[in-house]
């Protein structure tokens, strides 16, 4: 395995003001749902990708003050002293293979509700606080003293920054969330002194906060400056602005690192970006200053990467969901290791962890985030147990998982597919519109399992019962998938209702299948939420139907929201002349009609339609299972025998490869019993106060 030459200039160090990047691998700051509950999680999750090569490493987003936090999402906090020692073991963390640390500093301003500290927000120009769940809280504009406290509470966090060992500050003004980019955006700044108005007077803020910067750092630490390539609407802080902001002040940061205007434009989906899509956005901007220039775009490709370089698009390669992906890709491209790289799929699961207030998770690395927890690493494996051999029904995302991880511990896998192809669901989906990137579930793991000689993989062979028991193997996990069901049962009706036999009705398997309507009026039933009911509906549009997409929901793909496309679907549809029946769920199905109610009033209406498409809810496929388990399945010298994936409880396929990994860890290790199955952090009791009234 040899690195391709035309790649050694991602290997080329970069000054980066007085400190040198040793690559242009950046990894830019980006959320975990870690936070300041989980630090040690956070810490292993960025010493993971040290030991893979990043030249430059982030936090993701460190409030600075109680007067603006953005609870219920969990970020890092920098507040006072006392939240230095955890920083600086992550400071450490990242240091430890030679990368540059970097924290990203934030003061939310009108994005910050403070329902934690319960603090007024504090904005640039009052008014209802913008978030994610409409709060409805407002904040108050800043007078003079509020922008002197804010440029204090900056020297105190550059102070602290410091301390904790970081080679590098971000400030956050890009995606609308931070208050540089409210003072240089007319959207949000209508102030009328020498702080609003023209682009240089709604520029001083940032140029005083870089000032202080370099008057507390004294030359110790590099700044970068987070900014937004294009905010729209008729206020907004546009590509022309920006472009000529840096001309003005080419040489303010030491860095300049820009990403789209909002979170949702700047890392969409695969479905609807793809790599490199903020291209045209940032060409040209490397002219305008001699300080180097990093973007984003969901970089898998290294010679995407290089093009950017050689172009003069781009300094550094800066990523933050690749680096989640795969946080080994810098290390594997240096090693030529190229069918190595695990590419990401652009699903946005990790983002729905921060959105949730839960701990992110990975579709492509079922490591991300359970490094320090469980003790999971995404490119070693802890040596296999006592016993020898595993057999694995069903290659879909979570057979395929767990007979990679097995594998990698030195077990002798058999995985058995009951059809001709592997990878199961993702198999399937990867043809649909907009989803070619979820095949990368199944191209990688198959791709790592085929030069294994522990592991014999069989199409088409469907096993029976007995079957299983005559493999001979010591442990089993049945991964036989589920079947979505043909019924209105999901989350709204949890029994089935009235349906006339005479109605076409289908599934998305049916459809997956190449089964069905074609130039016909379908109503399309979405009791999912999530991406599924969206993609079928473009379908069928393209199949020359009409059709009406009903949900109990108030939005269409309302799930969505959590991984950063749900305005984009519902423009998509719109666009396509879908017809939305919102608020609304079929009360009973007839012939040549469906009766919807109003999920609120349960008021009814006639809908007439053709075919009936369920988007609903998923069946596990256990039969096999259980019919194992009712043998003498011990008897034929099977240790353990486990359901496992969608087979015992169906879920996003981010659940299904977790699935995989948690059984194959799991391998002879002894029953936890009651045990928490991973780490947590404790939270600290102060000395308790006297509190007087």
């Amino acid at each position: 395995m040899t690195r391709l030459l035309a790649h050694d200039i991602l290997f080329t160090p970069m000054r980066i003001g007085p400190k040198t990047a040793p690559n242009r691998f950046y990894q830019v700051p980006h959320c975990n749902g870690g936070g300041y509950r989980d630090p040690s999680a956070v810490v292993e999750m960025r010493r993971t990708k040290a030991e893979g090569g990043w030249g430059v490493i982030f936090t993701e987003q460190t409030e600075i003050h109680p007067t603006s936090e953005i609870t219920p999402f969990i970020e890092q906090h920098l507040w006072d002293d006392r939240d230095i020692p955890a920083l600086a073991r992550m400071a450490e963390a990242m240091k430890s293979h030679g990368a540059l640390a970097g924290i990203q500093l934030a003061y939310s301003g009108i994005n910050g509700p403070n329902l934690y500290s319960r603090e007024v927000p504090l904005a640039v120009s009052g008014g209802p606080i913008l978030t994610f769940t409409s709060d409805p809280v407002q904040a108050r504009t800043m007078d003079k003293q509020d922008i002197r406290d804010l440029r204090r509470w900056f020297v105190n966090a550059f102070r602290r920054s410091r301390q904790a060992g970081f080679d590098l500050v971000c400030l956050y003004g890009a995606h609308g969330f931070g208050i540089l980019q409210h003072f240089l955006s007319r959207a949000t700044n209508h102030r009328t002194d020498e702080y609003g108005g023209s682009l240089e007077n709604r520029g001083r803020f940032l140029r005083e906060v870089v000032e202080d910067f370099r008057e507390t750092t004294k030359g110790e630490m590099a700044v970068t400056l987070r900014m937004s390539l294009h905010e729209a609407g008729a206020y907004g802080f546009s590509n022309a602005e920006l472009r000529d902001f840096i001309a003005m002040h080419g040489d303010l940061p030491d860095l300049w690192d820009l990403a789209h205007g909002t979170w949702e434009n700047c890392s969409g989906t695969s479905r609807f970006k793809p790599e490199g899509a903020q291209e045209d956005l940032v060409r040209g901007i490397k002219a305008l200053t001699s300080k180097p220039v990093v973007g984003v775009g969901r970089f898998t490709s290294p010679d995407a990467m290089v093009r950017q370089i050689k172009a003069g698009i781009l300094d550094f390669i800066g990523a933050a969901r690749p680096s989640i992906a795969d946080p080994f890709l810098p290390l594997k491209v240096q090693e030529g290791r190229y069918e190595d790289i695990r590419e990401c799929i652009g699903c946005n699961i990790c983002v729905s962890g921060d959105m949730t207030g839960a701990i992110s998770r990975c579709t492509q690395n079922t490591a991300f985030m359970e490094e320090w927890r469980k003790g999971w690493h995404p490119e070693r494996a802890w040596p296999k147990g006592a016993s020898e051999s595993v057999l694995i029904v069903g290659a879909g995302p979570t057979g395929l998982e767990a007979a990679l991880q097995a594998a990698r511990r030195g077990y002798r896998v058999t995985l058995a597919e009951a059809t001709t192809t592997l990878g199961g669901r993702v198999a399937r989906e990867r043809a649909l519109p907009g989803l070619s990137a979820w095949g990368r579930v199944a191209d990688y793991r198959t791709g790592q399992m085929a030069p294994m000689p522990n592991v014999e993989i069989y199409r088409d062979s469907p096993l029976a019962p007995e079957d299983i028991l005559a493999m001979g193997a010591d442990h089993v996990a049945v991964a036989t998938g589920a079947t979505w069901r043909r019924d209105a049962v999901a989350r709204l009706h949890l029994h089935d209702i009235p349906t006339d036999a005479r109605m076409a009705l289908f599934t998305p398997d049916d459809v997956m299948a190449g089964r069905m309507p074609e130039g016909m009026t379908v109503a399309l039933y979405d009791d999912d939420h999530f991406y599924m009911g969206s993609v079928l509906a473009e379908l069928l549009v393209a199949k020359d139907n009409r059709v009406h997409f009903v949900t109990p929901a108030a939005k269409v793909a309302e799930w969505t929201e959590n991984t950063l496309e749900q305005g984009t679907i519902m423009r998509r549809l719109l666009e396509l002349g879908v017809e939305l029946h919102l608020g609304k769920a079929p009360e009973a199905i007839g012939a040549r009609e469906i009766t919807l109610g109003c999920a609120w009033t349960g008021r009814q209406m006639a809908l007439p339609c053709d075919a009936v498409l369920h988007v609903t809810s998923r069946s596990p496929n256990d039969r096999l299972y259980h019919a194992t388990r009712a043998l003498d399945w011990q008897g034929a010298g099977i240790r353990s025998l486990k359901l496992i994936g969608d087979a015992a409880a169906p879920g996003p396929i981010a659940w299904a490869t977790y699935a995989g990994r948690a059984w194959a860890e799991a391998l002879d290790q002894p029953d936890p019993g009651d045990a928490l199955p991973f780490r947590r952090e404790i939270a600290q009791l102060l000395p308790p106060d006297r509190i007087t009234p």
